[in-house]
């Protein structure tokens, strides 16, 4: 089981020097991954139909992932990075490639691109890009990045892109895996179809249905569920008892990777749960060794 650290991107701040300590104390407590999420915009709940149902408002931070991504490279040597997720359909293809093969070329080929849809349409029409067609685009930019990726030279056309012999240098040091995310029966069809591997948004008896049901859509597909990454995300403030326990029953039921995110932001949303009420970034950083000691 590998073991990954949220960059709680929505309380940390914004000092260098105290992200640089956080993904430096990840890296040497034997940290696999480092994940961070993404929007580019935070939206205003109040007075919108249809309601905007998730939990991020204009009020939540959060640090770009490439740009962090490349800060992060800089000052580590071996931790995976995984966006857990982008936003694929939001943004323009070609630039997201640009994006993570420079991630990629700067981390020396740690980079994991984690793709997803999103659910904010607000953010979607502040970038300019429709909504209602973000599952079919994302299919399509599956393919678009892995020949982007692959090809020094690309010609295509599909009904959301044309690339007419065209390529990205640099290329990137390898094929950087695509893993997408989500927890829908389209997101767990897609990955099951063309991921590399596949990031749920949380641990529990829920997600672990929803990895059973992965591994019977890849067998659908002609794939092995076995060494198909699965990645699952468990709450700090739930407590050591309960990492330990979703991290056995991930493991049981082939899950691979278990990340513990340390931002309350989440149990806010719900309702539930005793926050952790970290209010700087040092108590962020003093909860990764709690982590690794309880799980390593």
């Amino acid at each position: 089981m590998k073991l990954g650290a949220v960059f709680p991107t929505n309380e940390f701040g914004n000092d260098p020097v105290a992200i640089r300590d956080w993904v430096q104390t990840a890296e040497g407590l034997g940290y696999d991954q480092v994940i961070t999420y993404d929007h580019v915009v935070g939206a205003v709940h109040q007075d919108r139909e249809p309601p905007l149902w998730g939990p991020y408002t204009e009020m939540d931070p959060f640090h770009e992932p490439f740009v962090l991504f490349g800060f992060m490279a800089a000052v580590t040597t071996k931790i995976e990075l995984l966006t857990g997720i982008v936003i694929a359909p939001q943004r323009q293809t070609v630039l997201l490639a640009k994006q993570a093969v420079q991630v990629d070329v700067l981390s020396a080929g740690r980079m994991v691109l984690g793709l997803g849809t999103g659910w904010n349409p607000v953010e979607y029409e502040a970038l300019g890009i429709p909504f209602e067609s973000r599952g079919q685009r994302l299919t399509e930019q599956i393919d678009v990045l892995r020949e982007l990726f692959r090809s020094p030279i690309v010609d295509l056309t599909t009904s959301e892109h044309r690339v007419d012999r065209a390529g990205l240098l640099p290329m990137p040091v390898r094929d950087i895996p695509i893993w997408l995310g989500g927890g829908s029966e389209p997101s767990l069809k897609r990955a099951a179809r063309s991921g590399d591997g596949f990031v749920f948004g949380s641990a529990g008896s829920r997600t672990l249905r929803q990895l059973a049901r992965l591994h019977e859509l890849l067998a659908e597909n002609g794939r092995p569920s076995e060494g198909f990454p699965a990645h699952a995300i468990a709450d700090y403030c739930a407590g050591p008892d309960n990492w330990v326990a979703e991290r056995d029953a991930w493991e049981a039921a082939g899950g691979t990777h278990l990340a513990v995110q340390t931002q309350d932001i989440i149990y806010r949303w719900r309702g539930i749960g005793t926050p952790n009420g970290f209010t700087e970034p040092a108590q962020h950083i003093a909860a990764l060794e709690h982590i690794a000691k309880t799980l390593s």
